[in-house]
């Protein structure tokens, strides 16, 4: 069972991203403020980290996050810019973005992982694997995904040679052999290794 909160009785987002080890396509991210009150009932017994729950479990909490959350919102960062600021600085960027659209301003706020950068005033906490532990960073990776998700289905569209219809834009072996057959499209993530040679792949430096 997922904690409802990490401070009691304050206004806080949570946050985390989808996208970061993609070859291709934005990183996208969510904030997310929840309601202290009761929530381990109904729907809400279903959150977790969105790697952890099916594609249909996903669709069906977006719902129920979109319609009783106090505020959300979904930040993106291009692979441009990923390639201008290095991918760690972008996902933080569109976490950044996401809480800039909040509705509501919160006065805490609480990230998946072990970095972030500060944004405006407000405290913040990072927590190894938050997606798995904290509600509202669930429904921030909740909504993160899908959203990216449902991007990546239009860009397979008007690109079907690279399968980003059941990769995402991860690098899996059809998709890397789709840039060595037809080389890259404009929203490949021209500073990855986009072909899988031994040489590191991302730069985690701030």
């Amino acid at each position: 069972m997922l904690l409802p909160y990490y401070h009691k009785d304050v206004i806080e987002a949570g946050c985390d991203e989808a996208g970061r080890g993609c070859l291709a396509g934005p990183v996208f991210a969510a904030a997310v403020i929840l309601p202290q009150g009761s929530m381990d009932d109904g729907p809400w017994s279903m959150l977790n980290d969105s790697k952890q729950l099916s594609e249909k479990k996903r669709y069906a909490l977006r719902e129920v996050i979109e319609r009783e959350a106090l505020a959300w919102a979904v930040g993106i960062v291009t692979n441009e810019e990923i390639d201008k600021v290095n991918i760690l600085r972008a996902s933080i960027l569109a976490m950044h973005r996401a809480l800039d659209q909040l509705e509501l301003r919160p006065q805490e706020v609480i990230v998946d992982g072990n970095r972030f950068m500060p944004y405006k005033d407000l405290p913040y906490t990072t927590i190894v694997k938050g997606d798995g532990k904290y509600m509202s960073i669930a429904a921030a990776s909740i909504l993160a995904k899908t959203y990216r998700d449902d991007f990546m289905l239009r860009l397979h569209e008007e690109f079907p040679a690279y399968h980003w219809d059941k990769n995402k834009g991860y690098p899996a072996p059809a998709h890397r052999q789709a840039i060595r057959q037809h080389g890259t499209t404009p929203y490949h993530r021209m500073t990855f290794n986009l072909l899988g040679s031994p040489q590191l792949e991302f730069d985690f430096s701030p």
